[in-house]
């Protein structure tokens, strides 16, 4: 194995924000969740650290990470690893970006999320441009709500030209061609995010040179598909790493998609896929 890619989701839940359209918002985590999650991290990026061949991870917690001290640690240490190609986190851009400054940025990137009504505007700008005159590279996003459309185009226009501005479609919304125009004006891929990719059967890269990981170490093709490969932590996963095709009637979730070989989004974001940053903009 020359490269194997980890989405890893460990036990945090709790989010600082309350979006209405995320199940988890608002959460808290007990002392001892947190301390379970903490421990589950330090474990895991021990792993990473002991590892011979190159590896790139993005964390994908269901709350906000980078509130948390021991998120901060872990990119940082990741990114100073020789075999880390890239460690990037999904993120509400809530927290002080100035501890980017202790990282290696060859090798961090932000996949971050903007969410209007939860973090005043010029806030949420504000860390953007900070992060950009650090040279952290990253993507801003929103949610294709029709209440954000204003919003979405306001920060189109502030944030700097290089900057990706993604949409997520709404979960369970459809979009007329109008619709979605409007969206496209602003990223011209929300097409590959409008509808649902049927992939049962096709050919993609989860469970040969991608996988996801929980807390424990258990290892599943990706974070959509429960059957388990096997453990991090004992190597039992290694055997059942192959090409497969999707079990799936489709994939609607961009961190799932962006694996389908035959839609062709390694080249449309060769060198940014872990931080969905297309190759050019």
């Amino acid at each position: 194995m020359e490269h194997l890619t980890i989405l890893y989701r460990g036990p945090l839940a709790s989010c600082d924000y309350d979006c209405p359209y995320c199940p988890f918002a608002k959460r808290r985590d007990s002392r001892e969740q947190l301390r379970a999650d903490r421990a589950a991290l330090e474990r895991f990026t021990g792993w990473v650290a002991a590892q011979a061949h190159d590896v790139s991870v993005l964390f994908t917690p269901w709350g906000e990470g980078l509130v948390r001290s021991w998120y901060r640690r872990a990119l940082v240490e990741l990114s100073h690893l020789p075999q880390v190609r890239r460690v990037a986190i999904q993120t509400n851009l809530s927290h002080r970006v100035e501890w980017t400054a202790e990282a290696d940025l060859s090798r961090l990137a932000l996949w971050s999320t903007y969410h209007p009504g939860q973090v005043p505007y010029e806030r949420f700008l504000g860390r953007c441009r900070d992060l950009a005159a650090r040279g952290v590279r990253f993507s801003v996003g929103v949610v294709g709500q029709p209440e954000h459309l204003g919003a979405a185009r306001r920060l189109r226009a502030d944030l700097p030209g290089d900057v990706y501005l993604w949409v997520n479609a709404a979960e369970g919304r459809t979009y007329t061609d109008a619709e979605a125009a409007e969206w496209t004006a602003l990223d011209p891929l929300f097409a590959h995010s409008r509808h649902p990719h049927p992939s049962r059967g096709l050919p993609c890269r989860t469970g040969d040179t991608v996988v996801s990981v929980d807390g424990e170490g258990t290892v599943r093709r990706c974070h959509f598909v429960p059957a388990v490969l096997g453990n991090l932590y004992d190597g039992s996963f290694r055997a059942s790493l192959r090409p497969r095709p999707c079990s799936l009637d489709a994939c609607d979730c961009h961190i799932g998609y962006v694996h389908l070989e035959p839609l062709g989004l390694y080249d449309v974001f060769a060198g940014g896929v872990l931080e969905r940053i297309p190759r050019t903009l």
